[in-house]
């Protein structure tokens, strides 16, 4: 017979005379009580039952136990907890919080937990784009869980904005296996996809998972004219600027932004022609450089085109700079009028800012497994793709409704799961009420209940 060794006492070495032991078999007591945080800030955003109104769900209703709902919002929140793995949900299934997420603490079946398993949940993440089919029952829309992230944009601005930003950046999603679509990128110097975000601030705007045999800027026209004509359609008069780097500086892109009144500025690759040209601006601070010993920058501004892939003259600055280690010339091209941003400013205070992308696109990776791509088909990688974006909207949401002027106002996703949701609590079930009652000794008790009622708030 098969020893159980979870209810097993494990025996430590003692302390003032005691024995110390410790084994599995606390009941029902979780480590991720700050779900709790979660479910109030979906309930002010709405977020499982829209993501889930974007699916299909073609099961036999008599034979189904976990709704599309239960499906969806289990999965998102246990991606924000940090299980990233669907192999997780065997154990996680039968947590005494996350069970909060389904319909009922009932199950529909004696032989079921209220929550689903991984094999349900494979259904899922696996279900094709369009109508269902016989063998994938549920099936999703991809437009409207594209859509529904500039939504979730939308509805978190009171009113609309006078100007925003659109930061675009692609980044390696490395693969170890043999996945559909993927290819060897000679920069990344692995095999990888090469998907797409666009973020505004800290919102994400878009993700899209795309093969990595292709430019970085591909696909940037359609992405982005669908976003902008989304945000047009509640924000009539908003002004809006495209950002990137210089792998997205393409004619089609630049000429779209033209004809379609959205200003950009975007990274330009130097090359001997650019570095000619501010010949005597490189030399000025080579010699600035010298006489004080530190790197020295001078701008200059100026009309340019390449030779044969720009339709038309452009401006373009450069940043003509001297470091300890030698010339530094760098240069980006953009729409805005000089009149309005001067070349120093537009480059430090506006260009440079693009930066903190990476950091976002960073949380979404590192915090929220967004490259855990390893399903077969690039349908189910993106779809797993959108959900750990859901999640990263989910924390982001918690962290503006119900964090701001903390200490957490500008924490990560990692950092604030580490410290609101990552609670051990026991969880008692009576009559008239679920007590879900938290370490006493957390440290940020404080926040929490301030987030507490901030959400509540908000959801009213």
């Amino acid at each position: 017979m098969q020893t159980d060794c979870i209810s097993e006492q494990r025996e430590f070495e003692g302390f003032d005379g005691h024995k110390v032991v410790a084994g599995f078999d606390g009941g029902a007591i979780t480590s991720d009580a700050g779900m709790l945080l979660l479910r109030h800030t979906d309930k002010a955003i709405g977020l499982f039952d829209r993501a889930a109104s974007c699916f299909v769900d073609r099961r036999d209703p008599d034979l189904t136990v976990h709704s599309v709902r239960t499906l969806v919002g289990q999965r998102i929140a246990a991606i924000a907890l940090g299980y990233e793995d669907v192999d997780d949900h065997d154990t996680l299934r039968h947590d005494p919080v996350l069970a909060l997420l389904s319909e009922s603490l009932t199950p529909k079946r004696e032989d079921c937990a209220v929550l689903a398993g991984k094999s349900t949940l494979n259904r899922l993440e696996h279900g094709r784009i369009g109508e269902p089919t016989r063998y994938h029952k549920i099936s999703y829309d991809k437009q409207t869980l594209e859509a529904l992230f500039v939504e979730l944009f939308l509805e978190a601005h009171d009113k609309s904005p006078g100007e925003i930003v659109l930061d675009l950046d692609a980044t390696d999603d490395p693969l170890h296996g043999h996945q559909e679509g993927r290819f060897f990128h000679g920069y990344y110097n692995c095999y990888c996809y090469l998907p797409l975000y666009v973020f505004c601030g800290r919102h994400l705007l878009a993700a899209k998972l795309r093969r990595s045999n292709i430019d970085a800027s591909k696909g940037s026209v359609e992405e982005i004219e669908r976003i902008v004509t989304q945000i047009r359609q509640t924000w009539r008069t908003v002004r809006i600027i495209l950002r990137a780097d210089s792998g997205f500086a393409r004619e089609e892109l630049m000429a779209w932004c033209e004809q379609n009144r959205v200003d950009y500025v975007f990274g330009l690759a130097r090359n001997e022609r650019l570095e000619t040209n501010i010949a005597p601006a490189l030399e000025e601070a080579s010699r600035a450089s010298r006489a004080s010993g530190q790197a020295a920058r001078v701008f200059r501004d100026f009309m340019w085109s390449t030779k044969d892939s720009w339709s038309r003259r452009r401006r373009v600055i450069a940043k003509a700079e001297w470091t300890t280690l030698g010339a530094n010339p760098r240069f980006i091209v953009t729409s805005l009028k000089p009149g309005r941003w001067a070349a120093r400013a537009l480059y430090e205070d506006l260009y440079c800012a693009r930066g903190d992308m990476e950091n976002r696109i960073k949380e979404c990776q590192l915090d929220l497994y967004a490259d855990r791509t390893s399903a077969h088909t690039m349908s189910a990688n993106q779809l797993r793709l959108w959900l750990a974006s859901f999640a990263y909207v989910l924390i982001c949401a918690l962290r503006r409704l119900g964090l701001a002027h903390t200490r957490l106002a500008e924490a990560t996703c990692g950092t604030i799961r580490l410290k609101l949701l990552k609670i051990g609590a026991q969880v008692r079930v009576s009559v008239r009420r679920i007590k879900v009652a938290m370490a006493s000794a957390c440290p940020h008790a404080e926040e929490f209940a301030l987030a507490h009622a901030r959400i509540r708030a908000a959801a009213r």
